[in-house]
């Protein structure tokens, strides 16, 4: 293996743009309008000399990280600001490493400033989750490398041993050069708990010409795989879930389930009754069987004290919320769960140290017990996206949740030079229609391969220059 490049981080600079959605989205306690989206632009200097910038994105999601209900959206979007501008103050503070040395180097001492400023692990984890891939940007560029190639070649240095105790034993170089990404991958859609079903849901169109109930979703994109959202209330879960099994069940062809929690159960009992009520509901015997895995259904001040077995006897569990650090998944799996998120505003090393937990632990008999799966935060065409689908196919995922090109009306709004540079540089990932550039999903899959390009998935950038800075909060120094 080629050894792993040092760098000082010289710059990093945080902006902001505006998201506003095309329809409503309920998930757990809260219904989403709007949100600000999150950028990151790093330059970096290895010791060699070479320089580059790289970018990443992410939405500041309201209610996902901290569900304090006393907490108002605005506290949640300074919550994640914090944990950038925390995370921006130590990774240029902190001494030249590679990729992976920034991260490790940080993390620690990271999740305790927070904890001062109130901020709990999964916040603070998004500081460095949008900074860790700015960077790897940014070194893929000035080696002027891929990021599969990056991953696979292992240079972002990633070496877990004599810090993550199970990895004394691993050979983490063999395991990233057995990686093999695909060229396309499933997309997941999600049924939000306010989303219209059928025509007769619909109250007021939003008439801009793209689906809007499940119905016209299917017809439209050909999804097979789909994320069903509950809300806690079994007997309303098990009433929405007939209705939605109602649209499914007329597709000729296999389809496939999750159902989301999103935490709104308060222990593994209020969820095995809605299990038990899906089983003996004739309305759901086809939807039943399409289920491939429960995630996150249990409070998070819940969900890792107690074991989740008498569930997991009847579907596999995974964890999201709380995978809130390092240590998580190996506590869930403990207690009976088999999988957890891949999610981009975690941290991509966090992803790889969890897929490869799930191929240290799944061997012998146990070789498909373990798994990943990935889900989504209304993720954003652009660099967003795009990091986040290569990280999902290069760690052998082949259906992952997509919902930002559902709720969100594409590119449009953006600057016309930036939709064409991302026309242009991922022609099978985006197409021109209602407008705009937006997500092309045909068959319900994706086409992917665009993303082999020198740097982290994308042949093009954001129009810097269109968006604002993040201000500091009042009192702060710039």
């Amino acid at each position: 293996m080629a050894s792993a490049p040092r760098f000082r981080v010289v710059s990093v600079e945080l902006f902001e743009r505006d998201v506003r959605l095309r329809m409503p989205f309920r998930f757990g306690v809260v219904t989403l309008t709007e949100s600000p989206q999150a950028f990151v632009r790093a330059r970096i200097r290895t010791d060699d000399g070479r320089e580059a910038e790289g970018g990443a994105a992410e939405l500041l999601a309201p209610k996902w990280f901290d569900k304090d209900p006393a907490l108002s959206n605005e506290d949640n979007f300074e919550q994640l600001r914090s944990a950038l501008r925390l995370a921006r103050e130590a990774y240029l503070e902190g001494k030249p490493g590679c990729a992976f040395g920034h991260f490790r180097a940080h993390y620690a001492e990271h999740i305790a400033e927070g904890a001062k400023r109130g901020l709990n692990s999964l916040v603070a984890g998004y500081g460095p989750a949008l900074i860790d891939r700015a960077l790897l940007d940014a070194l893929c560029r000035a080696l002027g490398v891929s990021f599969y190639d990056a991953m696979k070649r292992n240079l972002a240095g990633i070496a877990p041993r004599g810090w993550l105790a199970e990895f004394s034993g691993f050979d983490m170089d063999a395991f990233l050069s057995a990686l093999r990404p695909a060229g396309r991958i499933a997309a997941r859609h999600t049924v939000g708990l306010v989303d219209p079903i059928t025509a007769a849901d619909l109250t007021k169109r939003v008439s801009d010409g793209l689906p809007e109930t499940l119905e016209e979703v299917v017809a439209h994109y050909g999804h097979r795989y789909f994320k069903l959202k509950v809300s806690g209330d079994a007997k309303a879960d098990l009433e929405r879930l007939a209705a939605i099994a109602s649209v499914l069940d007329r597709a000729p062809q296999p389809y496939f389930a999750t159902l989301d929690g999103n935490e709104q159960y308060g222990d593994v009992e209020g969820v095995l009754e809605l299990w038990r009520g899906i089983v003996a509901d004739a309305r759901l015997k086809r939807l039943a069987k399409s289920v491939i895995f429960v995630e996150q259904p249990i409070k998070r001040r819940n969900a890792l004290a107690q074991s989740i077995a008498p569930l997991a006897q009847h579907k596999p569990v995974i964890i999201d919320e709380s995978d809130d650090s390092l240590e998580a998944f190996p506590r869930a799996k403990a207690l009976g769960y088999t999988g957890v998120s891949s999610k981009s505003c975690k941290g991509l090393y966090k992803s790889v140290l969890n897929r490869a937990r799930c191929a240290l632990w799944g061997r012998g008999e146990e070789r498909e017990r373990f798994f990943m799966s990935g889900e989504d935060l209304t993720l954003q065409a652009g660099l967003a996206l795009q990091q986040d689908l290569a990280l999902v196919s290069l760690l052998g995922i082949m259906h992952l949740e997509r919902n930002g090109h559902h709720y969100v009306n594409g590119m449009a709004g953006l600057p016309a030079a930036e939709q064409e540079a991302f026309l242009a540089g991922h022609p099978d990932l985006y197409e021109r229609s209602h407008g705009a550039a937006r997500v092309a999903i045909h068959g319900g899959m994706l086409e992917i391969g665009s993303l082999e390009c020198p740097g982290y998935a994308s042949r093009a950038m954001p129009d810097w220059a269109s968006l604002r800075s993040m201000a500091q909060p009042k009192g702060e120094g710039a």
